[in-house]
C-alpha cells in the first residue's frame, strides 16, 4: 500500500501502460468478465490464497483482515491486525502478515494467535514490512519500503534505504537480501522455490533474481520496465502487476494484456477459489474477481490438501 502522494508518483511511472492494447484476453475463462464482490472498504490490499482456495485480505486504514470464502461469502477473519498490509500464507497454514502498525513482521495461526517474527534489524525500525513471499522451506522474503503513516509514533527512516530481507527460521537472524533497489513493493517466487520476482516501484522496474540455497540472490536480470504495489503469477509462468489495472506479462517479460478495474489504484493480486482459477484483485475500495483459464502458480504447497 501507498500513500496518496505516491500514488500519483507511481501513476506517472506506469503512464507507459495506457498505450497498449486491451483487447480479448486471452488468459481470461469464455465469456469472463471483471466482477466486484466487495466494496465499502477503506483501502485493500494483500490477497493471500490458502490451502482451500478461499482468499484473505486487508483492508488497512482500518485495520482488519477480512476472508472471501470459496462458497463467496465475506467475514472478518481478524481485528486489530497490526495494520497488516501484504499477506501470504506459510507451507503448514499460517498467514504471515507485513504489519507495520509497528514496523513487524507477523505468523497468525489459523486460530488467530499470533507471533511477532520480526521487530527490527541490526536493532533499529524497520521502514514498514509492505509484501512478502515464503519460498517451499518456509524462508520467508519480504520488502521493506517507506511510505510514512499518520499512525505512526516514531522519528524518521532509521533504516540507510529500502531493501528486501529474508528470514530463514523464526529466531534466526534476519539478513538484508538487497542493497540497490529505490523502493521494493511487490514481491513473489515460483513454487519451486528457484526464482523471486521483486517490483522497484520506485525505479517503475521488475527484477528476477535466482534464489541460493543459503537465502541469498543472483543473477539480477531486469524482467521489465514497470514496477508494481503487488504481484502473482500463474501456472504457464506468466507475471500479473498492478497499478492501473492488472497488466499481464509472459515469462520473457513481455506485454500480453491489461485488466482494466474501476478505482483510482489496483494495489495487489492473487490466484484462489477451489480451482485457483480465479483471480482476486484488491484495488482501493472494493475487491473484484475475473476467472481464468489457468491456475495461479504461487500457490501455498499445500493447496488442495
Amino acid at each position: 500500500m501507498k500513500n496518496a502522494s505516491a500514488w500519483l508518483a507511481a501513476g506517472l511511472l506506469l503512464a507507459g501502460i495506457d498505450a497498449m492494447a486491451e483487447g480479448e484476453l486471452e488468459l481470461a475463462a469464455p465469456g469472463a468478465k471483471l466482477e466486484k464482490l466487495a466494496g465499502g472498504f477503506a483501502f485493500t490490499e494483500g490477497p493471500a490464497c490458502d490451502a482451500r482456495g478461499n482468499i484473505y485480505f486487508t483492508d488497512q486504514p482500518n485495520n482488519r483482515i477480512h476472508c472471501w470464502s470459496v462458497e463467496g461469502k465475506l467475514s472478518t477473519y481478524l481485528e486489530p491486525c497490526g495494520r497488516a498490509n501484504g499477506l501470504v500464507f506459510d507451507h503448514v497454514g499460517n498467514l504471515v502478515a507485513c504489519a507495520d502498525e509497528e514496523n513487524q513482521l507477523w505468523s497468525i495461526a489459523p486460530g488467530g494467535q499470533v507471533t511477532v517474527l520480526i521487530k527490527n534489524y541490526q536493532d533499529k525500525p524497520l521502514n514498514g514490512p509492505n509484501d512478502a513471499w515464503v519460498r517451499p522451506d518456509g524462508g520467508i522474503y519480504f520488502t521493506d519500503p517507506y511510505y510514512k503513516r499518520s499512525y505512526w509514533k516514531r522519528g524518521p527512516k532509521e533504516q540507510d534505504g529500502e531493501h528486501v530481507y529474508f528470514l530463514a527460521k523464526p529466531g534466526e537472524k534476519l539478513r538484508r537480501v538487497t542493497d540497490d533497489l529505490r523502493q521494493p513493493n511487490g514481491i513473489t517466487g515460483t513454487r519451486d522455490g528457484k526464482t523471486l520476482f521483486v517490483a522497484d516501484i520506485g525505479a517503475g522496474k521488475t527484477y528476477r533474481y535466482a534464489i541460493q540455497e543459503n537465502g541469498s540472490l543472483a543473477e539480477k536480470t531486469l524482467f521489465c520496465s514497470m514496477g508494481s504495489d503487488g504481484m502473482t503469477l500463474d501456472a504457464e509462468g506468466n507475471v500479473y502487476l498492478t497499478g492501473r489495472g492488472v497488466t499481464i506479462f509472459d515469462k520473457t517479460g513481455r506485454k500480453l494484456a491489461n485488466i482494466p478495474v474501476p478505482e483510482q489504484w489496483t494495489a495487489n493480486v492473487a490466484f484462489g477459489g477451489a480451482d485457483a482459477k480465479t483471480l482476486f484483485i484488491t484495488a482501493s475500495k472494493g475487491l473484484y474477481a475475473i476467472k481464468m483459464k489457468v491456475a495461479g502458480g504461487d500457490l501455498p504447497l499445500n493447496f488442495g490438501k
